[in-house]
Parts: structure tokens; sequence; C-alpha cells
């Protein structure tokens, strides 16, 4: 059994919108062993909505819709729903009743515009809204299904576990999904399929995927199988292939990002964290506190972007600037060292380069990182090179390369 799923709304197709509605049903229907084939964002157009919402279902067995469920004109998601299957629609006294009272215990008058919200798809089963006053809307087309649900998260997710989950126990077929996922650095992406690739290529009810953004690689093993055991017998077995074949690079089993993982091992050791940055710019730090609780080990950071700030702040001495540069191996040892002993923690990490797009000077050309990585058995300086053309993209690829560095120092010291 497949599924597709429909954001609805223009509101969905601006920049600062991101579905996550999408993410949560997946996951769910992924759980009943239903297969989410595609998703679309449909803007307020309600001729572009009946043509995505007839092909949808013309292509899979299950088609939900999020959005559109509103009092406003630009909320199409019946109108387009009941053209699509070819059905009327008349207003429900239940659920008006229920639209008015929720207006008087807010102590306020329901707008005549709300009463569109109680209108039902003839033959629709009405789905409960505890959070809002849209209700949600589930019904047959043919021997297929069209779900609608509200687009606030809070709304839909306590809908589509309330009246949803026991409808789909019902319709699911008897198969199971489940994903194992590694998380690697360290390797690029063809390295790492090229490496796995005989694995798990050719295998039967297994879908493998290689996501990659900015140095850091996601391999995720999706098994599809007639039980839930089998489903995850399968795809952990094929992750612990790969996982043993591509050794250390694996940093981690759980999804947790590296600066989780760092972080675990850092409170495992009662160890503390300083950072030293120039090219990132206060990015290294910036990760490194995404993660709740940092302040437990990590005692801040110091961003020394001109010369007279790594002497000041570092004491990197001005002479050593002066003969190699900012840009160096050597700069990078005494950036560390300084931040360390600065702000009294165990392990410290530096970062200085060019990130482009010109040089200054005769400093190291565009794309050249140098690494430092201070600890209590020493100071050790890593060189990168990556490629002229994207300043934001050097700078990623140059957190990441560090806290990759911190985090084999810190596992082999676990």
């Amino acid at each position: 059994m497949n599924a597709e799923i429909i954001a609805v709304g223009s509101e969905m197709l601006t920049a600062g919108r991101l579905d996550t509605n999408s993410l949560f049903i997946t996951d769910h229907l992924n759980s009943f062993g239903i297969e989410v084939t595609a998703k679309h964002v449909i803007g307020d157009d309600r001729a572009r909505l009946v043509m995505a919402i007839q092909r949808a279902l013309g292509d899979a067995d299950l088609v939900i819709l999020s959005g559109g469920l509103g009092p406003t004109e630009d909320d199409l998601t019946r109108d387009a729903v009941a053209q699509a299957v070819g059905c009327s629609m008349s207003a429900d006294a239940g659920i008006l009743d229920a639209i008015e009272q929720r207006f008087r215990t807010m102590n306020r008058q329901m707008p005549e515009i709300n009463k569109r919200q109680a209108m039902v798809l003839d033959g629709a089963e009405i789905l409960s809204n505890d959070r809002g006053t849209a209700p949600g809307q589930w019904r047959a087309a043919g021997n297929k299904f069209v779900v609608m649900l509200p687009g606030p998260p809070s709304e839909l997710k306590s809908m589509f576990r309330r009246e949803c989950l026991p409808r789909l126990a019902k319709i699911a077929p008897p198969t199971a999904i489940h994903t194992e996922v590694l998380r690697v650095t360290g390797i690029s992406e063809s390295y790492l399929d090229q490496t796995i690739a005989p694995i798990y290529v050719g295998r039967e009810n297994l879908e493998t995927t290689v996501l990659a953004h900015d140095g850091d690689l996601q391999v995720r093993f999706r098994a599809q199988c007639a039980t839930a055991e089998a489903a995850s017998k399968l795809s952990r077995e094929m992750a612990d292939l790969a996982a043993a074949a591509l050794g250390d690079h694996v940093y981690s089993r759980d999804e947790s990002t590296l600066e989780t993982v760092i972080g675990r091992h850092l409170l495992a050791a009662k160890a503390t964290l300083a950072v030293a940055e120039s090219v990132t710019g206060g990015g290294l730090a910036a990760r490194i506190t995404n993660v709740p609780g940092s302040s437990a080990y990590f005692a801040g950071g110091y961003v020394t972007y001109s010369k007279r700030m790594k002497t000041e702040a570092l004491s990197v001495p001005a002479a050593l600037l002066a003969e190699y540069g900012a840009v160096s191996p050597e700069t990078a040892k005494a950036m560390a060292e300084g931040a360390r002993t600065a702000a009294h923690t165990d392990w410290a990490i530096s970062l200085t380069g060019n990130a482009g797009p010109s040089t200054d000077g005769d400093e190291a050309k565009v794309g050249t990182v140098y690494i430092g990585v201070a600890g209590p058995d020493g100071t050790e300086v890593t060189h990168r090179v990556w490629p002229v053309g994207d300043r934001d993209r050097v700078r990623s690829f140059a957190a990441q390369a560090a806290l990759d560095l911190l985090n084999r120092r810190l596992r082999a010291r676990a």
C-alpha cells in the first residue's frame, strides 16, 4: 500500500515555512508498512489542487491533505476534494454547533464565514478536532481513501493520533517498515557508496539512501517486510555490515549529530571545551551550543578574526604571525593552546583559514583551512583544502572537520 501527501496553502511555498507535518505523517505511515511515494505542496489555486488530488488518486491508495480547512475564501481543500472525487457537500449541524460552542467558550461571537468549516463531503467520516475549529474528514473513493487534516501542527498531530491511526490499522497491509541510520564523516559521498554498495545492491525488500550535507553523511537502510521483526532484522544486518566496512568514519547509529556525540564524550570524561575561531566566525561554537545542556562542558569561544585579536585574546605571538601568517599550522597550534589556557579547559579547537572569495596579500590560497585540537595529550594540527567558489560551504566543511578531529581524539581516550 502506498500514499501521497499534499500540503495545501500558498504560505507553504514561501521561504519561511517548512512542511513538518509530512514528516510526522510519513513516520506513522511507515510504522504501518505504508510507503510514501510522493509529497506535493500546492498553493491556493483550486484548479491546480483538483488536478493534484486526481493525479494522486491515480497513483496512490491513500491521499492525505494537510491545510486549507479554515473558514476563509482561500481555504479550498474541501471544495477541491469534492470536485476531484465527484461528490457534493452539505452542512453538518453537529459540527456547526460545536464551532459555535467553542466561540462561546472564548466569549466571542462566531463570524459567519466559520460556517464553511461545517461543510462535509457526502459519504465522509468526520475527524474531530480537539485543538481547533476545523474538523478533518476521511472519505473512501472507490477502493482508495482521501484524508483531509488541518494545517496547524498541534491540531493535525492530535487528530491524526486519535482519529487516523485506528482507521489506518484496519486498512494497512500486513507489512512493516524499519529504518536503520548510520551517520558518517571524514570521507566523500562517492567513496562511501563505493565501499558499501556491494553490501546493499540487489537486496530484496531493502531501500538504501545516502544523504550528504557539508561533509556530514547519512546512510538510511529501509527494510519493508511481512513483520516488524523481519524488517528490523534486515535493516540492522545491513547497517552492521556497512558500519564494519566504514570503520571509524561512522560516528553515530542513533541519528545523533556529531556535536551531540562529542557532548556525550565530554560529559562522560567530565572534561571541558573551548574554541578559537577565525575562518568560521563563530559557526563552530554555534553548532556546539545547539546541543541542549552544552553549558555543562562548553566554556566558551573566541572569535579572533584579526591578527591583533589573536595576539590580545589568545596570546599568539606577534612575531609568529609576522613570520608564518594568520593562516598557517603554527598559528592554528598557537590559537588552540592559547584558547585552552585562557579558558582553563581540558580541550580546545582552533580554526584559521581563507574561505574566499579573494585572498589578502600573501595569505594562503582560498579554500585553505588549518585546524588545531589541543588536549591533555598534546596538540594536533590538520590541513584541509576545499574547492573554491562557495564561502559558506568552506566554512561549513571546516566546522565539520574540526568536530570530527575532536571526536576521534575523545573516542581514542574513552
